[in-house]
């Protein structure tokens, strides 16, 4: 089944939200994508800490983020923060801030990260070959220089020389003066390259970011015979770069069609990738596109083919240890079904990995194998018989994880006076709690153990989580079920749960 993830780039000069659905042919394709005009490192690179009212537009287009990703059914997202946050002393008070007013997790990356991620996306847009390029990613707080080629990054090194720095170090006011292009090329050419470049030559020089973009599409950039990337020769760059420095921002905006906080930037940018293309005597750079946003892309679909290999071992595997119980194998496989699906569309919410979904999937496959030993209390004989049990790959207090979560499958939450549950770590024991909340709802969304709901689409409006469901005439028994095993979702996710048939209102 197709999966939707998300990219966030929170970047110095503006964040990058960016939504994809994975497809066979094409890789992905783009469900959603918002620019948010927010330059957080404006001050940041000569006072060290983020402004606080940047901090907060910023917190606040992230929650924005965040909403879009429940309306899109983001299955897994990664947010990013490059340079800016990176250099800047209140950076973990940003990344509170921003946890607590949008409840998403940011992750400050290095620049060699940053460039990796460029690389995973530029490989899949150009074949690179065995072929050794200059890989440049231009950014508003630094630029990343590296040597590439179709299997991986042989070096690189990150410059605190972008756009948005250069522009704040050398501009005062509303004017720029007259020598502000001799002082960035002055700054420039203190950029060493490595001298592995000449032992080995290089193919051409790739460039990627949004202003290069900007340019290409200004200088209208020619691409190959083959359609690929587009080509900004240096002469013109240079041609470009005399006109622009003669403009006012209002000039630039209005003749090249720039946004406000692109006109104020190119032009430094401009004169970087110039002279980068004249130290490697290139006389173009080439724009394949691409860049930080879509090699998250690819890397979240990466994960998730090698996610789905173990998955459907774990499933082998308890399904091996169900059927030595005689467990209902259909309602099982269903419920776990349904549990995954769950947990997926939530995991912007409750922030879990790989690894706890396996755990849900294994005790949703053996939730009722304690029937074996006695209907009544299948729940607890389900523990005892899962704790004692094997599985590959699972450890002795992971099994009793496992146990613990299909033993509240039913009847009353967990509760520290329950010796298994109290012999788990804090840690664990809220783990359970989370995944034997989503275990409850998956259970009694097949309530007559007859998989009338087919799929579920899950879809968070403020403290209300709603489900809908396909495949079923009705379900007014299902409802009926959540109703009485939502609330431990409701206790550990502090949101409320509805049920309705896809295309149907929540009193159906």
């Amino acid at each position: 089944m197709p999966e939707r993830v998300a990219a966030i780039d929170v970047g110095t000069n503006a964040i990058r939200f960016f939504a994809a659905e994975s497809d066979e042919r094409q890789g992905f394709h783009v469900v959603g994508e918002t620019r948010m005009a927010v330059r957080l490192g404006h001050g940041v690179f000569s006072s060290g800490q983020i402004d606080a009212g940047a901090a907060a537009e910023a917190a606040a287009g992230l929650a924005q983020a965040a909403g879009q990703m429940t309306e899109l059914s983001i299955e897994r997202y990664r947010a990013v923060a490059t340079s800016a946050v990176r250099e800047s002393r209140n950076r973990r008070a940003f990344v509170q801030q921003v946890r607590e007013v949008s409840g998403l997790r940011l992750e400050v990356i290095s620049g060699s990260e940053e460039i990796r991620l460029v690389h995973t996306a530029v490989r899949r847009r150009m074949a690179l070959g065995k072929d050794t390029w200059i890989l440049v990613e231009l950014g508003g707080g630094s630029v990343e220089i590296a040597l590439v080629d179709d299997s991986r990054v042989s070096w690189s090194e990150t410059h605190a020389m972008g756009a948005v720095r250069l522009m704040e170090m050398f501009v005062r006011g509303n004017s720029e003066p007259k020598e502000f292009s001799r002082l960035i090329q002055e700054y420039a050419a203190t950029i060493r390259l490595p001298a592995k470049i000449a032992d080995r030559g290089v193919k051409g020089l790739l460039a990627t970011g949004g202003n290069i973009e900007s340019i290409a599409k200004i200088c209208q950039g020619s691409r190959g015979p083959s359609g690929g990337p587009l080509t900004v020769s240096v002469e013109e760059l240079r041609s470009l770069i005399g006109k622009l420095s003669r403009m006012s921002l209002a000039e630039r905006q209005k003749e090249y069609d720039l946004r406000s906080d692109r006109a104020d930037v190119v032009v430094p940018a401009a004169i970087v990738y110039a002279h980068l293309a004249d130290r490697l005597g290139a006389a173009e750079i080439m724009v394949p596109g691409g860049g930080v946003r879509e090699g998250i892309v690819y890397d979240l679909l990466q994960r998730r083919a090698a996610r789905r290999r173990a998955d459907a071992s774990v499933i082998d595997d308890a399904l091996l240890l169900g059927r030595k119980f005689l467990f209902d194998e259909k309602h099982a496989l269903h419920v776990a079904r349904l549990a995954e699906s769950l947990y997926d569309q939530l995991i912007h919410v409750h922030g879990m990995g790989d690894r706890e979904r396996r755990l849900l999937v294994a005790a949703a496959l053996l939730h009722d194998v304690g029937g074996v030993v006695s209907l009544k209390s299948h729940h607890k004989h389900a523990l005892y018989l899962i704790a004692r049990s094997e599985l590959p790959g699972f450890t002795a207090r992971e099994m009793l994880i496992v146990g613990t979560i299909a033993r509240y499958h039913r009847k009353s939450p967990p509760s520290p006076l329950h010796h298994e549950f109290a012999q788990l770590s804090l840690a664990d024991r809220n783990r359970v709690r989370l995944l034997a909340g989503m275990l409850r709802i998956a259970d009694a969304l097949d309530k007559e153990h007859r998989q009338k709901i087919q799929g579920i689409v899950v879809v968070r409006r403020g403290t209300e989580v709603q489900i809908r469901a396909s495949g079923a005439d009705d379900v007014l028994l299902e409802q009926w079920a959540l109703r009485k095993k939502d609330d431990l979702f409701r206790e550990v996710f502090g949101l409320d749960v509805t049920l309705s048939r896809d295309g149907a209102g929540t009193d159906d």
